[in-house]
């Protein structure tokens, strides 16, 4: 029969939890005590559990991810930086998604208590940001990508508004006059963010009207914003998506509909998820390192958790990069 920490407790005439402190190195143990349940442990060849050991003092060596969703390229590839470094730590992950549902985030967060040892959340909701705030679990957090940020809380986002800022900058400098945009989810921040960098680019282009259509970040809803504008009496010369799923359903239903991008109009999206590469024509569009926005927020984690103060409370913003593929391209004389 295997020996237990409860055996050493016992012959050693202490209780479990000194046990479980004098083999975790714990400072609070008089020397000569720990030496006694040393010397009781190896006698007994007693081998310490990783799992009970976890619960004696309160590490789980685990590290939870809540996300709005896990389908898509996007939840993909920020899952891939997290797990790159998480491995590299020899750490776990324990990953919940809520659904898109903001009334099931708090049943994941609470499923995290006690489980792990901080938490990586992605919450884009604006509405609810300062009920999320509060419902926060005691125990180091960062968040990715948030409409707000606790005072006492870590974040690492993305630019989002001076993202679409520099893509319009793109689309004009290419020569495209009225530019159309399909916008994201009304309640999602890094929509809105998107949105208000389309709007201000407009506001700052003399004679320009916004033409804004609605999306849901999904090809579904890229899909029907081309076919609105199949229908449309005037099109415009190029259409921003506010992100390359939508852009990718748009340059499907702009196809079907016998129009050619770029010749006929232009297309441009935000994200450079992998397949923003390969379709035909390649897509123009913001590159977001999105395994690296993963691979920070977990680091800002670790280093919260081992007491870094600078850590702790501070704001990260990466920089999208444009990146020009042919689908924004204005065509030469041959077409």
């Amino acid at each position: 029969m295997s020996v237990t920490i409860k055996d050493v407790a016992r012959h050693a005439n202490v209780s479990v939890a000194t046990v479980s402190r004098a083999l975790n190195g714990h400072p609070n143990v008089a020397e000569d005590v720990r030496r006694r349940i040393l010397g009781v442990a190896e006698q007994l060849r007693y081998s310490p559990h990783h799992a009970a050991r976890s619960l004696s003092s309160r590490r789980t060596q685990t590290i939870g991810v809540v996300l709005p969703d896990l389908y898509g390229e996007f939840f993909s590839e920020l899952m891939r930086g997290i797990d790159h470094v998480a491995r590299e730590r020899g750490l776990h992950l324990l990953v919940s998604s809520y659904h898109g549902n903001p009334q099931e985030q708090g049943a994941a967060l609470r499923t995290m208590r006690g489980r792990v040892d901080g938490l990586l959340l992605m919450s884009p909701f604006v509405d609810g940001a300062e009920a999320l705030a509060a419902e926060l679990p005691p125990m180091p957090v960062v968040l990715m990508n948030p409409a707000l940020v606790p005072e006492d809380r870590s974040a690492v986002g993305v630019d989002n508004h001076g993202g679409a800022m520099a893509m319009m900058r793109h689309l004009r400098d290419a020569g495209h006059q009225r530019i159309a945009f399909i916008a994201g989810p009304a309640d999602n921040f890094d929509a809105k963010e998107r949105l208000r960098g389309y709007r201000d680019a407009i506001a700052a282009t003399p004679g320009a009207e916004a033409w804004v259509m609605p999306g849901d970040f999904d090809e579904a809803s890229g899909h029907r914003a081309g076919q609105a504008l199949l229908q449309a009496q005037a099109r415009p010369d190029a259409v921003f998506a506010a992100n390359d799923m939508m852009a990718l359903g748009c340059l499907f239903a702009l196809t079907q509909g016998g129009l050619r991008v770029p010749a006929d109009i232009a297309l441009a999206g935000f994200d450079d998820i992998p397949l923003s590469r390969y379709v035909h024509p390649a897509l123009t569009t913001m590159r977001v390192e999105i395994a690296e926005l993963g691979a920070r927020a977990i680091h800002k984690l670790l280093d919260a958790g081992q007491g870094d103060a600078a850590a702790a409370g501070s704001r990260e913003l990466l920089e999208p990069r444009l990146v020009v593929r042919r689908s924004s391209q204005v065509p030469g004389p041959d077409g």
